[in-house]
């Protein structure tokens, strides 16, 4: 792999790019945000680290900008924040896995790794009745028509159309969307999904989504 690493602190950055060479991964550091987005407008990586405090700009307003710009590359946000509250923020701004500091050198490898080939293994398109997901550019459209989504409800979309007629637990959204064990307190399952309900009965179709009470949701097929 490729990875851009970006961290401000000069011997955890080294530490990380050591790290990688080691186990035969290319590493280019960085040290500010507003450098994180030049190297990936220059530079064609596999995947990134992302420290979310830095000098010039919240990581998470990085992340954002990024994002903005069309980017798809995998993103680890790295932290030393470690609460569900800041682990969701990071996830909703973009990001596609939290690892908090201080943190175990391999597990960090590992996870790029599966955040790596879970990019290269996925499938380019899923189309369910009039819904196109496009998992590469992330785009949805229904019936013909563009239906923009936040990162994190093109996820829950996603993790639903790969299961489609199946059920989705609350708690399964947490752990394989936002990493997060499940917590009976949070409703950011609920308000994602209720937001992604109103996007795509935008379209002026119906809900294709189903309420399973006491378990989750699942994505139906009329097929």
């Amino acid at each position: 792999m490729d990875v851009l690493v970006v961290e401000d602190d000069a011997r955890t950055g080294e530490l990380i790019c050591a790290g990688l060479a080691a186990r035969g991964h290319r590493a280019t550091l960085v040290a500010t945000g507003s450098a994180a987005l030049a190297a990936m407008e220059r530079g064609r990586f596999d995947a990134a680290v992302l420290d979310r405090m830095l000098p010039d700009m919240d990581g998470m307003e990085a992340l954002r900008e990024l994002r903005r710009r069309g980017s798809r590359l995998p993103i680890l946000v790295l932290t030393a924040l470690g609460s569900v509250t800041n682990r969701v923020e990071g996830l909703d701004a973009g990001g596609d896995d939290y690892l908090v500091k201080p943190f175990a050198l391999d597990e960090l490898v590992a996870r790029l790794g599966a955040l790596h080939r879970r990019i290269a293994e996925a499938p380019a398109k899923i189309v369910i009745d009039e819904l196109e997901i496009d998992l590469l550019s992330r785009h949805v459209h229904r019936g013909g028509r563009y239906v923009p989504l936040q990162p994190r409800e093109f996820d829950v979309l996603a993790l639903m159309a790969r299961n489609v007629g199946r059920p989705i637990t609350r708690k399964m959204f947490l752990e394989q969307i936002w990493q997060i064990h499940y917590d009976p307190s949070t409703n950011v399952v609920d308000s994602h999904v209720s937001r992604l309900r109103g996007k795509l009965r935008s379209s002026g179709q119906g809900d294709p989504i189903e309420t399973i009470q006491g378990i989750g949701y699942r994505l139906c097929d009329s097929g």
